[in-house]
């Protein structure tokens, strides 16, 4: 048996305690606890504990750090469970302790994964232009379920989805303009499968964008390539090898026939 000879609070934590005990050795540090475990057992000077008992007092001290931690760690945003099981183990507290304070977690609703999606979902819905795909990625990689991350994802409107594609497909499709119609398509559509975007979404979008928009503008494209293809074959070709590696370079650009053509007849006869 060993008596608690006196107890301090502790200088940089006033909400903590050291615990000395009197033994037949005499008088010497013991253990520290939270200011809730001293009253939870009643802790005081004279106080008589068996080593079991001290024992099981230092494993509570240690699993309410670890709460701490854990709740200091949630004071900043939400987190998912795995988010909270890797934070604790890289603070090196075992596995039978990360689940015991986990288990705590969740019984005070202070660790909930699908609120955890939810809030996620609603914060990329408020914040960002990300499609539903991505931030499904972002969720999985927290640790969510595909079961939990899909009911969460159902915030995420097809109107929301339209409205965050199209605008993002004007400003990608503004920084192409000297592309032909086919590359910028396929630019804008990586770009929003990359965004996370639906099959379904990006199809609708460039549909009717596509429509809207002016035709001058792939002739436009097609000019400022072309130009660029002449100066760059004119120094080593002439007349109809010059034609053809210019007809070439613009028909892997993605530009039509018809069009290409009409640059031939009508931008290069003065190469012939």
């Amino acid at each position: 048996m060993v008596k608690i000879s006196r107890i301090s609070t502790q200088q940089k934590n006033k909400s903590r305690y050291n615990i000395f005990l009197e033994d037949e050795r005499g008088d010497s540090y013991g253990f520290s606890v939270d200011e809730d475990i001293l009253v939870e057992f009643s802790l005081h000077k004279g106080m008589e504990m068996d080593g079991e008992t001290v024992e099981l007092l230092k494993q509570k001290d240690t699993i309410h750090k670890s709460y701490a931690l854990a709740i200091n760690y949630l004071s900043y945003r939400m987190r998912s469970k795995k988010e909270i099981s890797d934070y604790l183990t890289k603070k090196d507290i075992d596995a039978e302790q990360v689940h015991l304070v986990m288990d705590r977690l969740s019984k005070e609703g202070l660790l909930d994964d699908q609120a955890f999606a939810n809030a996620f979902v609603e914060t990329r819905i408020n914040t960002s232009s990300k499609g539903p795909q991505l931030v499904k990625k972002e969720l999985l990689e927290k640790g969510i379920s595909t079961q939990i991350a899909d009911e969460a994802l159902k915030k995420i409107s097809y109107d929301w989805q339209y409205d965050k594609a199209e605008k993002l497909t004007r400003k990608k499709w503004s920084s192409t303009n000297n592309k032909s119609f086919q590359q910028q398509q396929l630019t804008v559509k990586q770009h929003l499968i990359q965004k996370g975007f639906s099959h379904d979404v990006i199809k609708d979008v460039l549909t009717e964008f596509v429509k809207e928009t002016d035709d001058d503008s792939e002739w436009q494209a097609l000019v400022h390539q072309g130009e660029k293809f002449v100066r760059k074959y004119e120094q080593k070709f002439v007349g109809y090898e010059l034609k053809q590696k210019v007809k070439g370079g613009l028909y892997r650009k993605g530009f039509p026939i018809d069009l290409i053509e009409r640059f031939l007849d009508e931008c290069m006869e003065e190469q012939m």
